[in-house]
């Protein structure tokens, strides 16, 4: 019998995309470095069951306080007791970031003229934010990217 998750899926059916999660290993290690299929595979399958380990204890902690819908809060708890609390300030750090990227884009961004990025643009935008990341992710302290001023707010 498959181990079951909690809404009835086999731990197969969960699962990230090799693609992009293959991107993401290729960009984290030097040039000069190849990686086995087998180990990409590996590698994929440690983010999900990270991902199954922080969400199942997120949940217990949102439980534990009697509330039905996880919180950011719930899973800095949960990576704190998993022994995971060195992380925390980067992943706080990353929240942040998101939460500035989300406000953007839910004004419409740096675009909101009604123009469409151009594919140059929209390259250059996500090779930005990988170099960010990846500067993350090496430890290097990368400035959060500010929110343009809403010219609708200026007099």
């Amino acid at each position: 019998m498959e181990p079951m998750d909690i809404v009835g899926k086999s731990k197969e059916d969960a699962s990230l995309p090799k693609a992009t999660m293959t991107k993401i290993i290729k960009e984290m290690l030097p040039p000069d470095v190849r990686v086995a299929r087998d180990a990409q595979d590996l590698l994929i399958e440690c983010c999900v069951e990270f991902i199954n380990l922080i969400s199942s204890e997120s949940n217990e902690v949102c439980n534990r306080e009697d509330k039905r819908t996880i919180a950011p809060e719930h899973v800095l708890k949960a990576l704190e007791v998993l022994g995971f609390g060195e992380y925390i300030e980067e992943v706080c750090a990353a929240y942040e970031q998101h939460k500035i990227e989300t406000l953007d884009s839910l004004r419409g961004g740096k675009w909101s003229n009604g123009a469409e990025m151009t594919e140059e643009e929209a390259v250059a935008e996500q090779q930005r934010m990988f170099a960010e990341a990846r500067a993350r992710m090496n430890g290097g302290a990368v400035a959060p990217k500010q929110p343009d001023p809403d010219p609708s707010l200026e007099s």
